[in-house]
Formats: C-alpha cells, structure tokens, sequence
C-alpha cells in the first residue's frame, strides 16, 4: 500500500487559486494526502526554502510529492521545477497556450487575481461584506431594500455562511431572516418581508442533519432535539410551498454550491469577478 502523498499548493500570493484548482482535481482520487499551502513565494530565497520544505517530505513519505503552482516569476518556477517532485504548473499550461492564441505576452504581473488590482471591486466587495454581517439572523430589516437577496430558513440551515460567501465571492448584498417558532405556528410571511418577497430564497435542511448541526451548539437541549428539527423542517418547507418562495435542501451542499444556487436560481447580477 502506498505511503500517504504530500501535495504542495505553491503560489506568489495567498495560495487560494492553487487550491481550488488543485482541490478540484484531486477530489478524483480516493488517496490519502497530507496537504501543505506555501503562500508568498515569490522570490529566490523562499523559493529555495520551499524546494527544501518539498524534498523533506520526500524524504520523510518516500514518495514523490505533488506540487500544484500558480507561480509567475521565471526565476521562482525554474527553482520549484528542480524539486524531485510532480510539478502542475497552472501558469504554463494555461497562460501559454493563451498567448499564441491571443498573440500577445501575458503582463506576468504577481497578484492580479486575489491584489487590489481594481479599488472599486476591493469596495464592492467591502460594501457586500459589511451588508451582510449588518444584516445577518434578521438584527435589522430598515434597509432590505438594498438586498439582492433575503436568505430564509429555520436556525442552523447555512443562512449566514451562505451571506458571507456571497458577499465576498460575488459582491452580492445579501440579508439572511431566521424563521422563528412564532412565524412557524402561525404560517404567515413576517410582515418585514412581504415588501420583499420577490427577493427571498429558502434554505432548509434534512432533520437529522440539522440535529446533529445543532447538537454540537446546544447539546441535549430541546432546540437541538430530532422531533423540533422535524418540526421546523416540516413548517419550514410547507411554508415556502405556500408562499410559492424558491429554496434548496443544503444537506449535502457545500457552501460554495449553495451560495451558486442560489445566485442561478435567483438570477443574481454578481459584481466581482
């Protein structure tokens, strides 16, 4: 059986790039991985520190690490690809290939897709993320207007996450409203968001998930008991059916695919891109 393999997510910057393309790629593979991010490499000397970091954890698995780089400089790549390793650097096989086609060299300028590359996108983004935490779990409703979307659902169904992500990914205004036992028991919109309605989206959730969710919060406490998850689930669900209000199951949903959803479903116009 093979030793566990070490991958490396190289970058000049924060690394979040390498990641998700690496991430994406090795979900492939049932293998057992110990996964290492090098961010900031964006010079000889932590280059070196990096190919000595990688070499090490040859040494110590007896395999071959993978390194997955979003590397820019020349210098710094030629470095990293002396590692005895397996190399995926994303800039040559991407940015190449984009040259000859586009018949023009690449700027190869360092932090253009995570630096403050545009002040007014860095803005939006703050503006959406202060929106959200604003607006979050229903503290204040004065300014739905503004919203692109109102998140609703029972406690624990992702509402908040989903806000942020959306905020900071996208540059959506987004407000989250929890559904409270009292909306629950008497089945109607709250009146703070009948104005609104065309801007809601509903989150729910399977019961024992929400249960297990919940648990780890408030454990052994009635909030986190198996027949109120089912309780709020059912109103919850019965309620958006009858309000005719659009929603998902987030059960097996990452954050990154809920807050896609809803921005489909909803036909959200993103501001970052």
């Amino acid at each position: 059986m093979s030793q566990k393999r070490t991958v490396f997510f190289v970058s000049d910057r924060t690394g979040i790039t390498a990641e998700t393309l690496g991430h994406s790629l090795l979900t492939q593979f049932a293998v057992e991985l110990e996964l290492v991010t090098l961010p900031f490499i964006d010079n000889a000397e932590r280059a070196h520190l990096a190919l000595r970091q990688i070499e090490e954890a040859n040494r110590a698995s007896g395999e071959k690490s993978l390194v997955f780089s979003t590397v820019i400089d020349g210098e710094v790549r030629s470095i990293l690809r002396s590692a005895d390793a397996v190399i995926f650097d994303f800039f040559e096989t991407f940015i190449a290939p984009l040259e000859q086609e586009l018949k023009m060299p690449s700027s190869h300028m360092v932090g253009r897709s995570h630096g403050m590359v545009d002040n007014t996108m860095y803005n939006v983004r703050i503006d959406a993320m202060n929106y959200a935490l604003n607006h979050d779990d229903g503290v204040t409703t004065h300014h739905y207007s503004q919203a692109d979307v109102i998140l609703l659902g029972v406690s624990r169904t992702g509402k908040t996450p989903a806000c942020i992500y959306l905020a900071l990914q996208y540059g959506i205004f987004a407000a989250n409203y929890p559904l409270t036992e009292e909306d629950l028991l008497h089945m109607g919109l709250p009146k703070s968001l009948e104005p609104h309605r065309h801007k809601l989206y509903g989150l729910t959730i399977r019961p024992d998930r929400l249960e297990s969710i919940r648990s780890e919060r408030r454990p052994n406490s009635r909030y986190a008991s198996l027949r109120q998850c089912q309780y709020e689930i059912a109103r919850a669900e019965t309620l958006f059916r009858r309000e005719k209000i659009p929603y998902s199951n987030t059960t097996s949903m990452s954050i990154e695919e809920i807050a896609t959803t809803i921005l489909h479903e909803r036909k959200l116009k993103r501001r970052l891109y």
